[in-house]
C-alpha cells in the first residue's frame, strides 16, 4: 500500500499519534517542543483503555484500528505513544505496512535508568501488558544485565484509570502511588522508569514520595528523537514557519474526556469523536 511518500505535499501532512487513552499526550508535548511544525492528529482510544489488561493479540487488533484511523486522516508518519502497544504491536504494525510507512514506538527507559543508577538497582513502573512483553526483556538483556543492574518491577495497578480520569492528585492516587512504589524503593532502586505514557502526568506525585535522591525517566523525548530520525532521513520534516496544528480526537465520549485532555495540554482545543 502507498501511504503517499510520492504525494509532494507529505512534509505539511500530520504525525498520526495514539495511545490507549490520554496518556500519550505527555508524548505529543515533547514532539511539539523537538518538533514544533509539524502538524499532529492524536487519537485517545479511551473507549479501550486500559490495554494493559487485555491480551497482546487484542492489544495489537486495536493498534491497527487506531493506524487505519490516523491514515485516513492523511498522517504520514504513526507515533505509537504507547507503552503497552508499543510492546504488543509495534513489531507487527511495521512488518504489516512496510517501508513505506514510517512507524516510530514507545522503548522502555532502561538504558538512562542504567546510566543514572549509583545504587545498582533500578524501577520499572509499568502496565502489565508491558511487564509481560518481550520488548522489556529485551532492554534489560541489553543494558542492565550485562551492566550488573537489578531490576524490580511493579504494574502501577490504578494509576492509568486515576490519569483519564483527571485525578492526578487526589488522596486515593497518592495511596495508589504509594502502593506501587513501595516495592520499588523498598528494593533499593534509585532510578525510576516511568514506563507508561500516563505516569509523566503523575511525575510531581512520585518524585514527592521518591525523594531526591531517586532519579525518574520516561521515554517521551527518546520516541520525539526517534520521529524527527525518521522524518529527515526521508526529507519529509515540516520547514514551517507556522506552528503545527494538533487535532485531537477520542473513542469514546468527547465530553467526558474533552475536559481532562484539555488540563493536561493546558490549552483550550476541541476533542472530536472518532469511529464510534
Amino acid at each position: 500500500m502507498d501511504h503517499g511518500s510520492s504525494t509532494t505535499d507529505i512534509h505539511r501532512r500530520p504525525l498520526g499519534v495514539f495511545d490507549s487513552g490520554v496518556g500519550g499526550l505527555s508524548v505529543v508535548a515533547e514532539l511539539r517542543r523537538l518538533l514544533p511544525h509539524e502538524a499532529i492528529v492524536y487519537l485517545a482510544d479511551t473507549a479501550n483503555c486500559p490495554y494493559g489488561p487485555r491480551p497482546a493479540a487484542e492489544i495489537r487488533a486495536l493498534a491497527e484500528q487506531a493506524t487505519a484511523f490516523l491514515l485516513a486522516r492523511g498522517a504520514k508518519m504513526i507515533v505509537v505513544a504507547c507503552n503497552t502497544a508499543s510492546a504488543a504491536g509495534l513489531a507487527p504494525l511495521r512488518a504489516q505496512h512496510g517501508p513505506d510507512l514510517p512507524i516510530a514506538g514507545l522503548v522502555p527507559a532502561v538504558k538512562p535508568a542504567v546510566a543514572l543508577t549509583r545504587s545498582g538497582t533500578i524501577g520499572v513502573l509499568a502496565t502489565p501488558a508491558t511487564l509481560r512483553g518481550a520488548l522489556l526483556e529485551e532492554v534489560i538483556a541489553r543494558f542492565a544485565t550485562p551492566a550488573g543492574v537489578r531490576v524490580v518491577k511493579d504494574s502501577g495497578c490504578g494509576l492509568v484509570e486515576a490519569v483519564e480520569a483527571g485525578a492526578l492528585d487526589t488522596p486515593a492516587t497518592r495511596a495508589r502511588l504509594q502502593q506501587a512504589l513501595a516495592p520499588l524503593l523498598g528494593a533499593g532502586a534509585d532510578a525510576l522508569v516511568l514506563g507508561c505514557t500516563h505516569y509523566p502526568f503523575l511525575r510531581a506525585g512520585i518524585a514527592a514520595l521518591a525523594g531526591p535522591h531517586v532519579a525518574l525517566v520516561d521515554s517521551g523525548l527518546g520516541v520525539a528523537r526517534q520521529t524527527h530520525r525518521l522524518l529527515h532521513e526521508r526529507g519529509w520534516s515540516n520547514p514551517g514557519p507556522a506552528p503545527g496544528r494538533l487535532d485531537l480526537y477520542t473513542s469514546g465520549d468527547p465530553a467526558q474526556v474533552g475536559p481532562v485532555m484539555r488540563r493536561l495540554l493546558g490549552e483550550e482545543l476541541p476533542v472530536c469523536a472518532s469511529w464510534r
